[in-house]
């Protein structure tokens, strides 16, 4: 209880601010839509790195299907295409979440201020609605720490409500290697209510071996102006994904004698994995008077996962080659964000309570080359997130704002044994808390231009998927400790009427970095444990630029010094090892995307070339292996036309022109030195985008 009475004292503190007017607030700061979720207007303002996505930005004249298309461009931001759907995308923000084998760590997923992140930190890009997206905004930096269990950023996603006229809009493509994706979406605003639905199939036989891939999607949003003071939002996102094969990862070997294979444990054990998700949320606002607003979030869901992995697991601390999870989940939040004045300032502030839940059943069964054998394991895990919170901007002067938080969350892991035929009852239980703070000032120097600094504490709990094993027995390693940070970052912005830029310097500190450990004995999978301390420094820039004649230039660069300053390896081929001063692996130390694009004023036709690359990257923690640095160029082009109100849009897209044979991705610390998932050759891609409206 003492922990918690900080942020309570300061939610009744703020509570019991002056109540004067105040009408030129610098920071919209809405309870669950996060902030820098703000107007452009005020970006200038917001102490923290933002890059915001908005218009063809979002979907280039591509697949439409994954979060790592329109990523790209975000410096700071690795979101790599494993070309493995079993395995999802690979995303890391300023080298958090770069260890992630699977889904995403360190980093935030929200959309439409419902978390796509679970309470213990594993969050699934795949759930993103990309087909209803008006914008997607990535923030990164230390006030990042303020909203939950993530250090690295935050991902935020906004759908596009209907037009007001009745609207049909269909896109499909077809590409290499067996690729093609059609959507149908449907809108219309009726009266009071506005009503935005989306059907998707992606079907791909893979670009290597063994990696065909079927993913359906359903987007529901109902749009609900109950009267001129409150609103109603419902979204529904359903995902079916099943049998997705799964090729493995290579060896160095093996990527250079031919990217496109499979391991033969792939065949084998017949690796595959099958994913269904159904997910409901709500978002109620109530502007109570001209200066309080009161916000309601709750959503709930069921997710199914089976994945075949590549072993048997029969050994007698093995939990089976099979796993099979059934998870229920949900939570609320409930906010009160209040314009005021304190000492005769205007301020902002923001008060929160959170809960989040998920309660999976965990079976394990032995992998009898394809079909599912023995049982092995049987638990039900649960996670439960308690959290409190206050966020306040004060308009110091003019020309000076301050930005100032504190989030607390208590985060308790629980697993119960159903499994007590080996004569061992593995139950157990863990409970982490912790009161990050964070703080920014920024100042705008000029009308185009600001200067900020911020400052913040963060931390990242273990994932039940990296607590679920330990070396040397069965059950939960509850002896992993969540990771502390200490963040720090200084930066420029610059706004004018034909381009903008942006700038920022930053450094993290990381205590008790989360890492694999030793392969757990008869089995390939890995475990996990705790290193010393690491550090991460670096600068990021993006500029763009309007050059005239309809021709655009866009560049993001990253530098990033990523390191361990103490560490005592654990892990297979690295225990009692000193790896002090080594680079993490996973992160480069350059990486940046480029774009030249020309769109000719009111032609219709559009056509780009992008350039993306990045310097070599270590696979391992000792840093005795790792995957070259590359650079890749690719071309799109589209054309825009009408006819009697359709809208018509076919597009042409090449990926890696010069045909160049590099790593898209690594398996960090992967057991067998299995760490390569190569990148395909040149790829193209030709679609439609229709679009109809009732006049």
């Amino acid at each position: 209880m003492t922990r918690t009475t900080p942020v309570f004292g300061l939610i009744f503190g703020l509570g019991c601010l002056p109540a004067g007017a105040s009408d030129n607030g610098v920071l919209s700061l809405p309870s669950q839509v996060i902030l820098g979720s703000a107007a452009d207007s005020e970006d200038l303002r917001q102490p923290l790195a933002r890059t915001t996505l908005i218009g063809g930005e979002l979907q280039p004249q591509s697949l439409g299907a994954n979060l790592s298309e329109p990523l790209q461009r975000v410096p700071g931001l690795l979101a790599l295409n494993r070309q493995n759907y079993a395995q999802d995308l690979q995303i890391s923000s300023r080298g958090f979440g770069a260890r992630a084998g699977f889904g995403v760590r360190g980093v935030r997923l929200v959309q439409d201020g419902i978390p796509l992140t679970m309470p213990d930190g594993q969050g699934q890009p795949a759930l993103f609605d990309l087909d209803g997206l008006d914008r997607l905004e990535v923030l990164r930096g230390p006030l990042s720490s303020l909203y939950g269990n993530a250090s690295g950023g935050i991902i935020q996603g906004f759908s596009a409500p209907a037009a007001a006229e009745p609207t049909l809009n269909s896109r499909s493509a077809v590409g290499s290697d067996g690729l093609w994706r059609s959507r149908l979406r449907y809108g219309q605003q009726y009266d009071v209510l506005n009503i935005s639905a989306n059907l998707a199939r992606l079907e791909t036989d893979g670009y290597r071996d063994h990696s065909e891939t079927r993913r359906d999607t359903g987007n529901l949003r109902l749009g609900w102006d109950i009267d001129p003071d409150s609103s109603l939002t419902l979204l529904f996102n359903h995902l079916d994904q099943p049998q997705t094969q799964d090729p493995l990862g290579l060896t160095e070997a093996q990527w250079r004698d031919d990217p496109r294979q499979s391991v033969a444990a792939s065949s084998t054990f017949d690796t595959r994995k099958s994913v269904r998700h159904d997910q409901l949320g709500m978002n109620y606002q109530r502007q109570l008077n001209e200066r309080d607003k009161l916000t309601l979030m709750a959503y709930g869901g069921q997710r199914y996962v089976q994945q075949y992995q590549a072993f048997a697991g029969a050994d007698p601390y093995a939990a089976g080659g099979v796993v099979e999870l059934e998870r229920d989940f949900g939570g609320s939040e409930l906010g009160w964000v209040r314009e005021s004045e304190a000492f005769g300032l205007p301020v902002e502030i923001a008060l929160g309570l959170v809960y989040d839940y998920q309660g999976e059943r965990r079976r394990g069964f032995v992998n009898e080359r394809g079909r599912k054998g023995q049982l092995k394991r049987d638990e039900f895990n649960a996670v439960d997130s308690q959290e409190a919170y206050a966020i306040s901007t004060w308009q110091l002067a003019e020309a000076w704002s301050l930005t100032a938080g504190l989030r607390h969350s208590r985060i308790h892991f629980d697993s119960e044994d159903d499994f007590l035929t080996d004569g061992r009852d593995d139950s157990g239980s863990v409970r982490y808390q912790r009161s990050n703070p964070a703080f920014g000032l920024s100042w705008q120097w000029a009308p185009e231009l600001s200067v900020y600094a911020s400052v913040g504490q963060g931390f990242e709990t273990p994932t039940f998927q990296e607590l679920a094993y330990r070396p040397q027995s069965s059950g939960l390693n509850l002896a992993l400790k969540p990771s502390l940070s200490r963040n720090a970052e200084v930066g420029a912005k610059w706004r004018h009427d034909s381009g903008w830029a942006d700038i920022a310097l930053f450094e993290s500190r990381v205590r008790n970095e989360i890492v694999p450990g030793e392969s757990q004995v008869g089995t390939d999978r890995s475990t996990y444990a705790n290193a010393g301390r690491s550090r991460r420094r670096g600068l990021e820039l993006s500029v763009e630029q309007e050059l005239g004649m309809g021709l655009r230039a866009y560049l993001a660069y990253t530098y990033l010094q990523a390191r361990f300053d103490s560490y005592l390896g654990s892990g297979t081929g690295s225990g009692g090892i000193d790896l002090s001063g080594n680079d993490l692996p996973g992160v480069p130390r350059h990486s940046g995307f480029a774009e030249l694009a020309w769109i000719p004023a009111e032609v219709g036709f559009a056509t780009a070339l992008e350039v993306q690359g990045m310097s070599s990257r270590f696979a391992d923690d000792r840093n005795t292996a790792e995957a070259p640095g590359f650079v890749a160029v690719n071309w799109r082009a589209s054309y825009r036309y009408s006819l009697e109100g359709l809208d018509l849009e076919p597009f042409l897209r090449i990926d890696n022109l010069g045909d160049r044979a590099y790593v898209g991705s690594l398996i960090v610390n992967a057991s067998g030195a299995r760490y390569y998932e190569p990148a395909p050759g040149r790829q193209w891609l030709a679609g439609l985008a229709l679009e109809y409206r009732w006049q």
